[in-house]
């Protein structure tokens, strides 16, 4: 009978694991604009590029880089999402996470332990007070099976295993968002390199330009035409172009190795080869500031770990009510090894435990307050999230739509600059101007000439980050 009273009371705590405390989960509130203030450049179209925002911010966002249409970006991406080692470590991180799950998963099953125990003991002769025995020395053999297990009546496991999943889930945005990340820097560093070459292309024009007008001063020098200093001033302005198309070289060499780390290689295992093509910034779509809420998975991370921290209280105010444990044993036991598994021998025992913590000097009260407190704590850093959010977007948005404007006024400016070294130059064959007024229009054309480049290369870093910004693009 006592056996059958034990089994009752674990039916009964069993049936009493549908109660948990604990707040009930709400995402935070956050204050959500319903456009963004700056309007995107004029070239831009919202053309459906991306799918319908879902909440599922764990998955991948799409080949996005593919949107520049760069063969050689398209071949370093692949290689960062492969190879990249903080892309890496951070897989490992949510996998770690993913085990976590496993280990509080497992609290609500019993435990049970097995083992063989062996023990030299002696007995004493009275064992018993006012009677006498044979005392003696010898070994004593069990073979005992133990289980445990823990009645979760308030919910204490529950809200462990749920804080943990939803850690895990933060875990999986963390990695998509350096994977993120870590493209988006691939591609910055891109082009910037490109921006570099684009420069070179510039300024080997310019040693050639600059040749052409020295060997023309030196052979006006040479029919009494022009004066030593001419000559001079032309020779100073090739030997400082060839200087500056030397400077270069560190820039775009730092910049390969940066891309080389990227993609998990040593840079002695990286070349890319200089092109000259001239690239223009795609048009993103950027929908609605609502929809960052959903593409973001750095919105994800810290909203899941908000969901965690409100799983957290329930586990501290579990502690208040009592906890329920029962306790079995079985096995076997003799003072020889031989006969340890005959029937005589067996035992067992079950049993169950009720304890209620009286006092504890304010632990509980304590700890349900830290645990509300780290909730308000990841409230705020997901409301911040959100609004560095729409902080990243509309400073791209402005940078776009500014940097547009700039480049075609820098157009115009390179244009007029042309124009007046072309007129110089004229002025300077006709003898009518010195060749100090031809230096001035020339550093004016190649100011405005690699400023121009500057701006179509910043351009394009800020299409990236603006991707970057909107949380990666889906491609159909």
């Amino acid at each position: 009978m006592s056996l059958t009273r034990s089994l009752i009371l674990l039916f009964a705590g069993l049936l009493l694991t549908a109660c948990k405390v604990g707040p009930k989960y709400r995402t935070p509130s956050t204050a959500v604009p319903p456009v963004f203030k700056e309007n995107p450049p004029d070239y831009f179209k919202e053309s459906g590029v991306f799918k319908e925002a879902i909440p599922q911010d764990a998955l991948l966002r799409g080949e996005w880089w593919t949107i520049f249409g760069d063969p050689c970006l398209n071949e370093l991406a692949q290689q960062v999402r492969v190879s990249n080692q903080t892309i890496a470590a951070a897989e490992a991180q949510y996998r770690a996470a993913l085990a976590a799950i496993g280990v509080a998963r497992a609290d609500l099953f019993p435990t049970v332990t097995g083992g063989l125990t062996a023990v030299d003991a002696r007995s004493p002769s009275n064992r018993v007070v006012g009677q006498t025995g044979v005392g003696g020395t010898g070994t004593f053999f069990q073979l005992p099976f133990l289980m445990s297990y823990e009645v979760d009546l308030w919910g204490r496991i529950r809200n462990t295993i749920s804080a943990n999943k939803d850690l895990a889930e933060a875990s999986a945005a963390d990695l998509e968002s350096i994977r993120l990340s870590m493209i988006a820097e691939l591609a910055a560093d891109y082009f910037q390199l490109r921006g570099l070459d684009l420069q070179e292309q510039l300024l080997r024009a310019s040693v050639i330009a600059f040749e052409q007008a020295l060997e023309l001063t030196t052979n006006r020098y040479n029919q009494g035409i022009a004066s030593g200093v001419d000559v001079a001033q032309a020779q100073t302005q090739l030997e400082t172009t060839r200087a500056q198309l030397i400077d270069l070289g560190v820039a775009r060499a730092q910049f390969e190795h940066a891309i080389a780390m990227l993609t998990g290689r040593p840079p002695a295992e990286l070349n890319i080869a200089a092109v000259t093509d001239v690239f223009e910034p795609p048009a993103i779509p950027v929908g609605l500031p609502s929809d960052l809420l959903q593409r973001r998975p750095d919105i994800a991370a810290a909203e899941r770990r908000v969901a965690a921290a409100n799983a957290d209280i329930g586990v501290a105010k579990a502690a208040y009510f009592p906890s329920i444990t029962f306790n079995g044993a079985a096995g076997t036991e003799g003072s020889q090894i031989a006969n340890l598994l005959q029937m005589p021998n067996r035992f067992w025992s079950i049993g169950a435990t009720l304890v209620q913590t009286i006092f504890d000097a304010g632990r509980r009260k304590s700890t349900v307050e830290g645990t509300e407190a780290n909730y308000d704590l990841t409230v705020a850093n997901y409301r911040q999230t959100v609004l560095t959010a729409f902080q990243q977007v509309e400073d791209n948005l402005a940078a776009l739509r500014i940097l547009a404007q700039e480049q075609r006024q820098q157009n115009l400016a390179t244009t007029a600059a042309q124009r007046s070294l072309d007129l110089t130059f004229n002025r300077y064959r006709g003898g009518i101007t010195t060749y100090i007024d031809v230096i001035v229009a020339q550093n004016a054309l190649l100011a405005n000439q690699r400023a121009e480049i500057i701006v179509r290369t910043t351009r394009m870093t800020s299409s990236v980050l603006l991707i970057k910004a909107l949380g990666g693009v889906w491609v159909p």
